[in-house]
């Protein structure tokens, strides 16, 4: 009998991330979940993510702070810099960009997966309906995976790292289809950049606009708790 593959997951507590769990789940990996408190604005994802790790029954979930506040740069750590609201300009990388975000969010989840011997990381980066990060596209996930391959010794054994974006191609509401065929429960999830101390999205920051329209697009019914008044 072959050995389950163990894969690590990137778990924001967001909707995308969610459903790469889903999809790791369903490919049959013995799922080892990662979170990061980085000094976001909110604890609210990382709450999601407990959540969403607990109902797929991951076999270990992990919280790992690193406080990018002392970095600063981005609206989504640094309290003085407004989360813009008038929705998603493409030529622009938007204030909400944490800068090297994903880059120290990947070197983690490699050093998981070499402690694991994973072979396998699972991240929910999106070329398609996405804010304009440069974190999210193929190039810098083709470029990551050859550094880490460089850079560990599961690597230079012979046993290589992959990093695996099955949502790299995909629209908002084609991920919440999937998703949804595959049983994730998105009232679980929250994706807003300002959510409240309940949870609740504020409907109108740029992650919140990507996140109605999927729904929309879907035809599913958005579960999102909303704050009062959107």
């Amino acid at each position: 009998m072959s050995q389950q593959p163990k894969g690590v997951i990137l778990l924001s507590g967001g909707l995308d991330s969610a459903t790469v769990l889903a999809i790791a789940k369903n490919a049959g990996y013995d799922c080892h979940t990662i979170s990061f408190d980085y000094g976001q604005r909110h604890h609210s994802e990382l709450e999601a993510a407990e959540r969403v790790s607990s109902a797929f029954g991951v076999t270990s979930h992990r919280v790992i702070k690193v406080d990018m506040r002392n970095i600063g740069g981005s609206a989504l750590t640094d309290p003085s810099i407004e989360v813009p609201t008038s929705g998603v300009d493409e030529s622009l990388i938007p204030i909400t960009y944490v800068p090297a975000r994903n880059t120290v969010f990947l070197s983690y989840a490699l050093a998981l997966a070499e402690v694991l011997e994973a072979n396998d990381i699972f991240i929910g980066v999106n070329a398609v309906d996405y804010s304009g990060y440069p974190d999210c596209r193929p190039e810098f996930i083709d470029a990551f995976e050859k550094m880490a391959n460089l850079a560990t010794r599961i690597g230079v054994e012979g046993r290589p790292i992959h990093i695996q974006t099955p949502l790299i191609d995909l629209s908002k509401a084609e991920i919440i289809r999937k998703g949804s065929e595959l049983g994730v429960d998105y009232a679980l999830t929250i994706s807003c950049y300002q959510a409240d101390d309940l949870g609740r999205a504020c409907g109108v920051c740029d992650s919140c606009r990507l996140r109605k329209k999927g729904f929309e697009d879907a035809g599913i019914p958005d579960p999102t708790p909303y704050q009062p008044g959107l």
